[in-house]
This record gives C-alpha cells, structure tokens and sequence, in this order.
C-alpha cells in the first residue's frame, strides 16, 4: 500500500483539511495517552517510524512513483507493526478504556457521614494491627463505583458490612483470600481476593507485588489503595498512581476521609456550596 502525498499536497481542499484536522486530534490523544502513561519514548517509535513511512513515499513519488518500492513495503510493515506493538504492550489500558465507555460509573453511596466515620475507624484498627503484625494487606476504596466488574469477578463476592475483624480474618495467611485485594464501598465489603493489573512503572525494589498491584489499578481509576506491606509492616497509600508510605494514623485517617469525602474541608465546602444553591433560589 502506497500513499501520493506529492499529489495530496499540490491539490488541497476542503477533504485535505478534514484529514488534517483528524491526523492532529489523533495525534494529540496519542500525545496526552503516552504522556499520562510516562512512555513517550514509544510514541517517539511511533512517530519515527511514521515519518519515515512518508518520506520515503515523498522521494519514491518525487523520483517518478516506480522507486523505492521495497523501502516503501518496509517502512509501512513496520508502521504497522509499531502499531499492533503497541496495542499489544497497551491491552490492559485499551481494555480498560472499552471497559469505562460500556459501563455505567458514579455508583451512589447511601451512607451517612457517622456510617462512613465508623467504617474509617475499622480500617484504621484493620491497619493498625495487621502492620503490628507484619500482616500483608491490599484494601481497594472505591467510593465513585470505578472498580469494573470484571476485577470483582477475579475474586469473590462478599456483599458484607465493613469490620476491622473481618478485614483481618480475609488477610490472614491461612486464609484463602488473603492474596488478592479486598474492595470496599462505603460500609460494605465488595469483593475479596480481586487480582489487580500490575503497574508496568520501575517502583522501588523494597516494594512487592501487592504494593505493584496498588499503584496499577490507581492509574486507571479514581480509588485509593491502602497496603500494609508483610515484610516491614509499613503502611502506604495510593492515589492517581503515586504513593505515600510510612503513614501514620492520623495521616491514614485524613486519606481515607478525603477518599471517602467526609474529611472536613471537603463537608465544609460542601455545606458552603449548599447555602449558596439555597440563596440563589431565594432570589429566583
């Protein structure tokens, strides 16, 4: 397959500018994807290979169209190949992405702030004693419903109310459960045992699999990751893929209040936000 840019150039109109316009939105949303994903040394690939595709089309129709012909095969096959290359290194993300278009997000919450308060201080006591034992553990706070179903699916469903004694029960080392990620929604227990996509980022060597775990499902969704690590028992949390280890209570509790938008800034300018809709109306 050949492409006549020498004659795509000399006769410009109106389809030219459509093309134009749809070449640069692509390249942008490569562009913003490979930047979000820290790799743009693949997209430069890309684009490498790209531009050689049309230079030696360029020289090939400037030469008299009969020239370069197995240059010209080559460099489009390995487009193409750079193209399934990177479809094939970025499935999960793709995946992901299909995932996010077909599924319904923004799960409500009907839980109360003393509910969600309460839930909080059981996590915390979870923590607390697991890292006081050099117990491991991966706990998942999906407050928006962004978890998909097909990483429930990896585990089991609970469907149970959120308890300190529960979450160490499903993390004990004779458990069976104790592997995978336990996936929380307001008071209750979604899911146990979920197996996450790992991050394909260099993390630091004294991190595990579980602490890889927790930084890859943060890249793609809107939750926080709370892991207690069974070598150090030092407690990190996760958000938007960056991590923040030796957490202490009281910079947990703030974590999870915030994850769980019950901390208090984030009640205050809700209830500031509230007393303005309501002023509004008055005047309406």
């Amino acid at each position: 397959m050949t492409y006549n840019f020498v004659e795509f150039f000399t006769n410009l109109n109106y389809y030219a500018i459509i093309d134009a316009v749809i070449f640069i939105a692509v390249m942008a949303v490569m562009l913003l994807f490979f930047i979000y994903k820290r790799n743009v040394k693949v997209l430069l690939l890309l684009l490498i290979g790209a531009v050689l595709d049309i230079v030696i089309n360029v020289l090939a129709e400037v030469a008299g169209g009969a020239s370069l012909e197995i240059a010209r095969y080559i460099t489009h096959f390995v487009v193409v190949f750079d193209i399934v290359a990177a479809c094939v290194v970025y499935q999960n993300d793709l995946k992901n992405i299909f995932q996010k278009v077909s599924s319904a997000r923004n799960v409500e919450l009907h839980n109360s702030n003393d509910e969600l308060r309460a839930s909080t201080l059981e996590i915390l006591t979870a923590c607390q004693n697991m890292a006081k034992q050099d117990v491991g553990a991966i706990i998942i706070i999906d407050s928006v419903g962004d978890i998909h179903e097909n990483i429930l699916d990896t585990g089991t469903r609970l469907d149970a109310v959120l308890s300190a004694p529960l979450l160490e029960s499903i993390f004990n080392t004779k458990a069976p459960l104790h592997d995978g990620a336990v996936i929380v929604r307001g008071n209750r227990i979604i899911a146990a045992g979920c197996f996450l996509t790992l991050t394909q980022r260099n993390v630091n060597k004294e991190m595990g699999t579980r602490h890889r775990a927790a930084i890859g499902v943060t890249e793609e969704t809107d939750v926080l990751s709370i892991v207690v690590s069974e070598e150090t028992g030092i407690i990190s949390v996760v958000k938007h893929g960056e991590i923040k280890r030796y957490m202490t209570m009281d910079k947990l509790n703030d974590e999870i209040e915030l994850a769980y938008g019950i901390s208090p800034n984030v009640v205050a300018n809700r209830e500031l936000q509230t007393k303005k809709k309501h002023k509004n109306r008055r005047f309406l």
